[in-house]
């Protein structure tokens, strides 16, 4: 008998891990998961457990900025998870066995005095730098215009992208038309891979605070309708396209946020194609549920509900809203990242140490 991962890879869902927690990356290795996502919340939370203070006190002996030991430790756990699953992208010949980075999520952050050209140009260079010598290391860039703006450039250097915090359909349209142009630009298209990360519940928990008015049908539906509406169009585009690669949609933040909702609600929903990434409690939740999963990422709620959904959110107005909370939580949490390196560096070293500041 399947266990509930089983059956929803047998859907044909692709499930990566939202943790590169080493413990959590064996354990779901084990359970079928072939990929991982990370992000400065992950790295915060992973350092406060205090499992990885040999590694942070061996990368201040180096005298590096506490931003820089901030990106060894990272590079160091993302290393160690790239080598779990590079069987996988070997044996699926760069189709699947990836391990997402963010890119410095400071470069987002509203007290940063710099233009969208320079921002653009530090995501050139960092998207460059980090994915050389990573072949199934992904590269996330945010939705965001400086973010777009490095999209094409990159996917011409070869990088294989991971567009993340993204809404809506103009955002989706914007970043993968970009990604396509320069992935046109390179000698082949062998090893061409993207993929667009569309956030889930994060739209729910907008619509119950700022569109109340939705009947209990259509509250908790905008985020599964919104993210099946996107996998439409991005089959759509790239079916034509020949690609030895898929071009594949990410359902991201498939943890639930409302309360009743069962923990499997977006696992469910979304079941059949693509990726989902989902945090770890999530998986272990989904497994412990002794459910098996069937396709349902074609199945959309009724008609009164879509009309009900479209007539009454405003996607403009959410995206606006979601990807400023999505750019200060990250950069909130690189900044928080900082604090125990930082406090490490003084019971170590003493203020003073050069390179304590994190410049």
């Amino acid at each position: 008998m399947m266990t509930p991962l089983e059956s929803l890879i047998a859907t044909g869902t692709k499930v990566w891990l939202d943790s590169v927690d080493p413990g959590a990356v064996a354990r779901n290795r084990g359970w079928g998961v072939t990929g991982a996502t990370s992000n400065p919340t992950i790295v915060k939370e992973l350092i406060q457990t205090g499992r990885f203070d040999a590694a942070l006190t061996r990368f201040l002996h180096e005298d590096a900025g506490d931003q820089q030991v901030a990106w060894q430790l990272t590079d160091q756990l993302v290393r160690e998870a790239e080598a779990v699953f590079l069987p996988v992208w070997q044996a699926t010949h760069g189709d699947d066995g990836y391990v997402s980075v963010e890119l410095d999520p400071l470069l987002e952050d509203a007290n940063l005095v710099w233009s969208a050209e320079e921002r653009t140009r530090r995501y050139l260079e960092l998207g460059k730098e980090w994915s050389a010598g990573h072949p199934n290391r992904m590269i996330k860039v945010p939705n965001t215009p400086s973010g777009r703006a490095a999209l094409e450039e990159l996917a011409a250097a070869g990088v294989s992208l991971n567009v993340t915090l993204t809404f809506t359909e103009r955002q989706y349209v914007a970043a993968r038309d970009a990604v396509w142009r320069g992935a046109q630009r390179r000698q082949s298209l062998d090893w061409f891979k993207s993929v667009y990360s569309i956030f889930v519940s994060r739209l729910d928990v907008y619509t119950e605070k700022h569109v109340p008015r939705l009947s209990p049908a259509a509250q908790g539906q905008v985020g599964i309708v919104n993210a099946k509406r996107l996998w439409q169009l991005n089959q759509r585009f790239w079916a034509d396209k020949g690609l030895p690669l898929k071009q594949e949609i990410v359902f991201a933040s498939t943890g639930v946020k409302r309360q009743g909702d069962p923990p499997w609600k977006y696992v469910e929903a979304l079941a059949g194609s693509d990726i989902q990434t989902n945090p770890p409690e999530t998986n272990e939740r989904v497994q412990a549920s002794r459910r098996t999963f069937s396709r349902q990422v074609d199945r959309m709620p009724p008609a009164a509900v879509l009309t009900e959904i479209d007539d009454n959110v405003d996607m403009q107005d959410l995206e606006a809203a979601l990807v400023a909370e999505g750019l200060k939580k990250f950069a909130d949490a690189e900044k928080e990242l900082l604090t125990p390196i930082s406090e490490k560096r003084r019971s170590q070293f003493g203020v003073g140490r050069p390179g304590h500041s994190g410049e």
